[in-house]
């Protein structure tokens, strides 16, 4: 066996044993991790700090250094999302339908683990704590693998958590931590089969890309972001600039913030001078057509089709504008990774047209994209949001993470 086999044995070893425990037992389980990363803060806070350090050694931007740094909040916040997941309906058992056959036969569709889920996922260290989590309530095990740039992070994040399920009875093999970060280990993780049910790549559009590529064992598709808001003729100015500017810069790293702005013809003169300005506060570098260079000047970059597909993941836009809905719904069906899109508009007809053409996982009307997210979606964390078609799509929670299984139940009955 190799490293990655030897891995793969010991989770599906351990799969068998959370498949079939009880809700109050992996409850208890949640618990111990909620408390263990409180207790263990300090512990945690100092092994993010050395992954922090080479962080700034290596040049890493501030936004990415953003999503890889932990502090006492955010390790706060991850401990209540754990009680959060604790908190959901246990989807295991659930019956989804069942029937009667005429030939007496009893058939029922039941929801099950899905066995062994790996995540390979870039510097986020809280995705560490959520797969781990959200994979227990839906009865499975997990194998992560994360960056090399979180490795003391996440490392700890596990041994932590291993220390908490065995204090509740379970195998710490539930959680593994893949410890290698070269290139082999992640090309023996993709095609692990036989151990992995599923693997789920979290992170930027080349880690997804080489993934789905590389794989011989099943993949979910989880989103590099490249998501819009188009301003409509009918917007009201002020809400299109709270949402803009929410969209793009509260967070710009993350696959929910927007990298294209639409804006319709008709409103841009009023709403783009007011948009700069909201965005000057904090220094988002714009890339516009003709008529935003027109109408905000020498500042704007000269857009290029190139700048559509990019998924800038900083404080940097793409603004064009457009003559209708159906222009910018054009616009985003060619450039989108179908992940979030917003319309914000007072037409309902508009708002109409919008949500029924695109294809994207997730459409609002009149609110930010930065909503596409488990636990604002009431799933208490997520594995990811999937941006394709089969199985799950959008931000995938406990349900996401389990499969069905027919169980018929006869009184003797040949075919």
């Amino acid at each position: 066996m190799n490293y990655m086999e030897t891995l793969g044995a010991k989770a599906k070893a351990a799969s068998h044993v959370i498949a079939v425990a009880n809700t109050a037992d992996k409850n208890a389980a949640l618990a111990a991790i909620s408390d263990a990363l409180i207790r263990n803060t300090d512990r945690i806070i100092a092994a993010n700090q050395e992954d922090m350090a080479n962080a700034q050694a290596n040049g890493m931007s501030a936004s990415l250094q953003d999503r890889l740094r932990l502090d006492e909040s955010r390790i706060s916040a991850i401990a209540k999302a754990v009680l959060k997941v604790q908190a959901l309906p246990d989807p295991i058992g659930e019956e989804i339908a069942g029937w009667l056959r005429p030939n007496g036969l009893r058939i029922r569709q039941v929801r099950v683990p899905m066995g062994v889920i790996g995540i390979i996922f870039e510097s986020r260290p809280n995705v560490t704590v959520d797969a781990a989590v959200l994979c227990l309530k839906a009865g499975n095990a997990t194998i992560l693998r994360g960056g090399k740039e979180a490795i003391h992070s996440n490392t700890c994040l596990v041994q932590v958590m291993r220390e908490a399920f065995e204090a509740s009875g379970f195998p710490a093999d539930l959680v593994q931590l893949v410890e290698k970060t070269d290139r082999e280990t992640a090309a023996d993780m993709m095609r692990l089969n036989g151990y992995l049910d599923v693997l789920i790549p979290r992170g930027g559009a080349s880690l997804i890309q080489a993934v789905v590529k590389q794989a011989t064992v099943p993949v979910i598709e989880t989103g590099a972001g490249n998501c819009h808001v188009f301003v409509d003729a009918s917007a009201r100015l002020d809400m299109a600039v709270e949402i803009t500017d929410n969209a793009k810069t509260q967070r710009p790293s993350v696959c929910n913030a927007i990298e294209t702005l639409l804006v319709h013809k008709d409103i841009a003169e009023a709403f783009l001078p007011a948009m700069k300005t909201r965005f000057d506060a904090h220094q988002v570098v714009i890339h516009g057509d003709e008529t935003v260079q027109r109408i905000l000047g020498d500042c704007v970059i000269p857009v290029t089709e190139e700048d559509y597909f990019k998924e800038y993941g900083d404080y940097e836009i793409a603004v064009r504008t457009v003559e209708s809905v159906e222009e910018a719904v054009a616009h985003i069906l060619k450039y989108s990774t179908h992940h979030s899109e917003s319309i914000v508009t007072e037409s309902m007809e508009n708002a109409e047209y919008f949500l029924n053409h695109l294809d994207s996982a997730a459409v609002y009307v009149n609110a930010s994209t930065r909503f596409t997210d488990g636990e604002e979606f009431g799933f208490g964390a997520e594995i990811g949001i999937s941006t394709q078609k089969l199985h799950a799509r959008g931000p995938m929670g406990l349900q996401a993470l389990t499969t069905m299984q027919y169980r018929i139940t006869g009184t003797g009955q040949t075919r």
